[in-house]
């Protein structure tokens, strides 16, 4: 844009040009405020991972510093090294055969063991062991010949054993190691040298063993009250695919495809037919279906963290608050035994958000498409205030889902944490080259995944999927 010679031009002129500048000053201001804003942007008041952070400070955490102490409260059992009764070797230190004052020999008949003893815990030395099995044959005075039959599994001249191949998928599936990594740390641990190849039948073996026991998790999670739901991208062969995940405090489901929206959902299975309570991000496919939902509200809490430090308005930091009281009633509520706080301070909660959601809105009113000639195409674009305090309205019942019914958590964190393992395995390991591959991994990571929030041994559950004895995912009635 030229400057105009202003000296030739009149009043009227001025401010005609004036006039037509307004709405261009405008429209980059809004612009650059659009750039500032999201500059601004971390994990702290916004989705973005907390590996996008870089080297700047950590944000500060969204929790309410606690009451208690640091350290290990009264009551907490810890994990301090303890001595073992029986240990499996002694070893006896033989005390100096001269006194270092006097120089005398030192009598045998006056030594005795001391009543201080020191252990060490450590690995013995480990090598693998090659069992050979040979089978008898005898012919009878008929003239038949009668041979023994080779254990079940054992089908070729050489192969591995159940406990290295659940060390390979232990360590490939769970620990989110390379698999020529994982070659590697097999070879230098316990002298094994497994090729990349073989570790990754190991993996395809142990996926198609472990379906059925993951189809119990889906099936099960269809029957839950309450359960966690989000996706998240991954990268097969340089393409995006999506993951997605369903989970409770004891079970895991991990499932992969390569759209995200409800066509993904439809063919997982478990939304279609599910009654109870589905928490999630707020994504919009998620109302395709006709449970119940309830939102993450530790994403309106930094998404209100954002509005607060770009536009310095008080409402937002006061809903932050008025939320922060609620999720510590409602933790004060359920060590009493309660299942949902009293309707009168339902109400208060609901009334007051109102209040404050009313006020955001008269500070942010709709944006309204501006006269020009040229028609525009689309929904005029709303500021994150409007959007956010439209979703807080909207959604309501959603947002204070979990005052009602305690069983609803406050956040959709059990979903993040369910879903950050598998992110890192491509971090750590880089995409995926197929798509079996990707699923051998949701198969294998769903079923181990729930069995760790039981407390169960990952490495013993394999060792018995490879010896053809899968163990039950479901959890133990107590």
């Amino acid at each position: 844009m030229q400057v105009p010679d202003l000296k030739s031009m009149t009043h009227e002129q001025k401010d005609a040009l004036i006039i037509e500048l307004m709405p261009l000053v405008n429209a980059l201001l809004k612009r650059v405020d659009e750039l500032e804003a999201r500059l601004g942007k971390d994990s702290h008041n916004s989705s973005k991972p907390p590996s996008s952070d870089g080297l700047r400070r950590k944000p500060k955490s969204l929790r309410e510093r606690g009451k208690a102490k640091v350290g290990g409260q009264p009551g907490h059992k810890g994990n301090t090294l303890k001595r073992v009764g029986q240990p499996e070797h002694i070893e006896i230190h033989p005390v100096a055969p001269l006194c270092d004052t006097c120089g005398q020999p030192i009598a045998r008949e006056d030594v005795s063991i001391s009543a201080e003893s020191r252990q060490v815990i450590d690995l013995p030395a480990i090598r693998f062991e090659v069992t050979e099995h040979r089978v008898e044959q005898a012919q009878c005075g008929c003239g038949k010949v009668h041979r023994a039959a080779f254990p079940e599994g054992v089908n070729r001249p050489v192969q591995y054993g159940a406990q290295i191949k659940a060390a390979a998928v232990y360590l490939t599936q769970y620990l989110q190691m390379p698999v020529d990594r994982t070659a590697q740390a097999l070879k230098e641990m316990f002298g094994v040298r497994m090729s990349t190849g073989t570790i990754q039948n190991c993996i395809n073996e142990a996926a198609i063993a472990l379906t059925p026991s993951v189809a119990q998790i889906r099936q099960a999670l269809q029957q839950a009250g309450v359960v966690h739901f989000d996706e998240s991208g991954v990268h097969v062969a340089g393409k995006l695919h999506w993951l997605h995940s369903a989970s409770t405090a004891v079970l895991s489901w991990l499932g992969a495809h390569q759209k995200r929206g409800k066509e993904a959902m439809d063919s997982h299975g478990i939304l279609p037919s599910f009654t109870g309570v589905a928490v999630h991000d707020g994504w919009a496919p998620y109302t395709h279906y006709e449970c119940e939902h309830a939102l993450c509200n530790a994403h309106h809490l930094r998404e209100l963290i954002f509005i607060s430090e770009t536009t310095q308005q008080a409402w937002a930091a006061q809903i932050i608050d008025l939320l922060r009281q609620a999720c510590g009633e409602v933790g004060r509520s359920i060590d009493q035994g309660a299942q949902s706080l009293s309707k009168k301070r339902q109400r208060y909660y609901r009334q007051r958000s109102s209040e404050l959601i009313a006020e955001g809105r008269r500070l942010n009113p709709q944006q309204e498409r501006t006269p020009s000639g040229a028609k525009q195409r689309g929904k005029v674009r709303q500021s994150p205030a409007f959007n956010l305090l439209a979703r807080l309205e909207r959604h309501a019942d959603q947002v204070w889902r979990f005052t009602v019914d305690h069983r609803v958590p406050f956040t959709n964190n059990q979903a993040e944490r369910d879903i950050r393992m598998p992110k890192l395995k491509q971090k750590v390991s880089g995409c995926f080259r197929s798509q079996d591959g990707l699923d051998a991994f949701c198969t294998i990571r769903s079923y181990l995944a729930t069995l760790r929030k039981q407390s169960r041994s990952l490495f013993e559950a394999l060792a018995h999927a490879f010896a053809g004895n899968v163990l039950s995912p479901m959890p133990t009635a107590e």
